[in-house]
């Protein structure tokens, strides 16, 4: 597996650490209602733009709903140049429960 799986204590250190990637792949309803400080919606419509315009060489943080879908995306953005790409285990949902933080 190139992705890797990332805790929400961790992901909170990365963050805090300043240089990442943050991304959210929800839909735009899900995103609009709330999601992590600093994240950037990606869907279907602008994941190429996306791609070309990021810094590769930063981690990528993928975030989805519970943490499942956000693993395939982690490991196409990996498979696509991405050096670190991981998804965040539990997703939006556990990162509120964990740090009650969200947009």
């Amino acid at each position: 597996m190139a992705f890797e799986t990332i805790e929400i204590e961790q992901a909170k250190e990365l963050i805090a650490a300043g240089a990442v990637t943050i991304i959210d792949i929800r839909d735009n309803a899900s995103f609009d209602r709330g999601h992590i400080e600093q994240a950037r919606h990606v869907d279907r419509d602008n994941v190429e733009a996306f791609i070309e315009e990021t810094c590769h060489q930063l981690p990528l943080i993928v975030c989805c709903y519970h943490g499942n879908l956000s693993r395939g995306a982690a490991e196409y953005f990996h498979s696509r140049g991405f050096v670190r790409s991981y998804s965040l285990n539990g997703g939006y949902t556990q990162w509120v429960e964990k740090t009650g933080n969200g947009q």
